[in-house]
């Protein structure tokens, strides 16, 4: 009767419960045994070593520079504010001319006679910024128009300089410098309240994340090099900063690296198949056409491809890390299950996770083609041919090849992370069973002979 009494005996004195406890506390996180460390460093300091020759190699030195164009967002800008406003009438200051056949039919005709009959404002903008600092111009808003303007607002101001003097400046949109800058902070403090340090590690990795994009993605592309490559490397050194800055620089943390990398891998290759397969160029819109016209040496479809990538990874690390956190936990929980039972317990939380996942990135590129499904909708096309333009392709393909991405991140990740815990388990974790397995014969012979 006294064996069974035994195991649960081996229950330490007072002083040895704090210490298990603390190295429990820290245990998901710590390294694993030096043999699987070994074995996880010969994987990764060659990829990380790769990728810092990659931003070596391919670093831009700057934005190259161009001729502005005038149009779009290649345009000179400066700030303005509206100093006054008065009230019109659209007739004296010739706002709108009604058709010259009178038809009021259309649209235009009838926003024409509107404008025409109703009050349009007068509004007078002064430059606040550049070499024109206050200087003054009048701006006329239509009845009808989506800005409206008002005394003591701050807009942004277009310059042409090659236009005549009168016409040079013109209102392009609303200065939103203020309330934009205040919802930042107020996310970068609830950041930093809710998670603390790693919240303030996790803010330290998003602009990081920042100045790979600004400073190497983006100019290396314009500079003229291969889209794919450049966001690989980018991409990689992104999510390097991200996982190690937020999680730490241990076993849990290399195995979701490992993950992500496979699963970007996949939505490479399965982007670069289906755009060429769907014959998909990436120039769709004003903006990816301005870019071509300025830089016509810029491979678009890459550039869209690239953009897949991107796009994809900062949902492919919330998976990967659930993932391996969660097998990590599993095997805290039962230090004796084999790697097949984490990776069957590991999966069933990977799969109520991957369907919420899937759901929100589809939504949150429905979400912004919103504008252009109602147009679709409007001119009641079918689902065949809005899916086969090329502007909505563009987005099905993105949505769908992220997704698989995305999907197999959660086995390849799973069973990554089942693998290095029941190895570790069989290495370290039995050897510290041989340590303990003696103690507990000790307190039987004590007891046999007591």
């Amino acid at each position: 009767m006294t064996s069974p009494q035994s195991d649960p005996a081996p229950q330490p004195p007072q002083g040895h419960t704090h210490t298990h406890a603390h190295t429990h506390s820290h245990g998901p996180a710590a390294p694993v045994s030096r043999h699987l460390r070994k074995v996880i460093a010969a994987v990764l300091i060659p990829f990380a070593t790769a990728v810092v020759v990659g931003l070596i190699a391919f670093w831009p030195g700057g934005v190259p520079d161009h001729e502005r164009t005038g149009v779009g967002f290649d345009r000179q800008t400066q700030d303005g504010k509206v100093v006054q406003v008065v009230k019109v009438d659209c007739a004296d200051v010739n706002a709108a001319q009604v058709p010259p056949t009178g038809d009021t039919s259309t649209p235009s005709g009838r926003e024409a006679v509107n404008e025409q009959d109703g009050e349009c404002a007068k509004a007078t903008i002064e430059v606040t910024s550049g070499d024109d600092k206050g200087r003054r111009f009048v701006e006329v808003v239509q009845p009808d128009a989506p800005r409206q303007l008002k005394e003591g607002q701050g807009v942004v101001v277009a310059y042409a300089p090659d236009a005549p003097r009168d016409l040079q400046y013109s209102v392009t949109d609303v200065n939103r410098k203020v309330p934009m800058a205040l919802l930042a902070g107020i996310f970068a403090l609830a950041v930093v309240l809710v998670g603390r340090m790693r919240g303030v590690m996790a803010l330290v990795a998003l602009a990081v994340s920042f100045a790979v994009l600004t400073l190497f993605i983006l100019p290396a592309i314009l500079q003229g090099s291969n889209p794919l490559v450049v966001a690989v490397i980018g991409a990689s050194a992104i999510m390097l900063a991200a996982l190690y800055l937020c999680h730490g620089v241990t076993a849990r943390t290399s195995v979701a690296v490992i993950g992500t990398l496979i699963s970007l891998l996949l939505i490479g290759l399965l982007g670069s198949l289906f755009i060429g397969w769907a014959s998909l160029s990436g120039n769709t819109d004003d903006n990816t056409g301005l870019i071509h016209g300025l830089y016509p040496d810029i491979d678009m479809s890459g550039l869209l491809l690239a953009g897949v990538i991107i796009g994809s990874l900062g949902v492919l690390d919330d998976v990967t890390v659930t993932q391996t956190s969660a097998v990590w936990e599993l095997h805290q929980a039962d230090p004796e299950m084999g790697w097949k039972g984490l990776y069957r317990a590991g999966i069933r939380i990977g799969r109520d996770h991957i369907a919420s996942v899937v759901n929100t990135l589809v939504l949150a590129y429905a979400g912004a083609a919103l504008p252009l499904l109602l147009l679709f909708s409007i001119a009641q096309s079918s689902v065949g041919t809005v899916a086969n333009s090329e502007l909505v392709a563009e987005e099905i393909v993105r949505t769908l090849v992220g997704s698989i991405g995305l999907v197999a991140s959660v086995p390849v990740t799973t069973v990554l992370a089942a693998l290095v815990v029941s190895a570790d388990r069989a290495g370290s974790g039995g050897a510290q069973a041989a340590t303990a397995a003696p103690a507990r014969t000790g307190r039987g012979r004590r007891r046999k002979t007591g």
